[in-house]
């Protein structure tokens, strides 16, 4: 059955070139999310995976700005957890911690709520796309000033050449489809 789902969502992964960039190859998720047999299977799998690694000891699911906030939340139900936000600075309301990242051409910076977790919370990082690492990075990074433990980062792709699960460690990382 898992392979038959692994075919379902990889299948709707488009693939644009030259976008935004001259040289990048996009990878499109959007048909993923128009499809719901394919939005299920992809949920599924990776439920599945967070439940055989992870058992019952994850506390919330932690989507990033702004596709992880597509993933999240389905994660987190089917998971029977909650899910906190992880946003682009300057979104959140109320006392934030943040944190800044490099960019290919520039920085950016995340931010969460200072009352999102407890210490020692169990937290799962999702995202749609793994490419440099660097956004995942960050929100380890902001759930550690929480005192919150990463048991694992997610993502639907992984761009291997870009290296970004290098830069996740001692984080574990998993993606459910990887391309060059």
């Amino acid at each position: 059955m898992a392979d038959h789902e692994l075919q379902l969502v990889e299948r709707r992964i488009r693939s644009f070139p030259d976008f935004p960039t001259p040289g990048v190859l996009f990878r499109d998720i959007s048909p993923v999310l128009k499809d719901p047999a394919s939005f299920r299977a992809a949920i599924g799998l990776l439920a599945r995976h967070l439940k055989a690694t992870h058992g019952g000891r994850i506390d919330y699911i932690a989507g990033l700005d702004s596709r992880g906030f597509l993933f999240g939340p389905s994660l987190a139900q089917e998971l029977g957890l909650g899910c906190v936000l992880i946003r682009k600075r300057g979104k959140l309301p109320g006392p934030t911690v943040w944190a800044s990242y490099a960019l290919e051409y520039g920085k950016a910076e995340l931010e969460i709520q200072k009352d999102a977790l407890e210490p020692g919370q169990r937290v799962v990082v999702v995202d749609d796309l793994l490419a440099t690492g660097g956004t995942m990075h960050a929100a380890c990074e902001l759930l550690g000033r929480l005192q919150a433990e990463v048991l694992e980062c997610v993502s639907l792709v992984e761009l291997t050449s870009l290296k970004g699960r290098e830069k996740l460690a001692p984080v574990p990382f998993f993606s459910l489809l990887q391309y060059e």
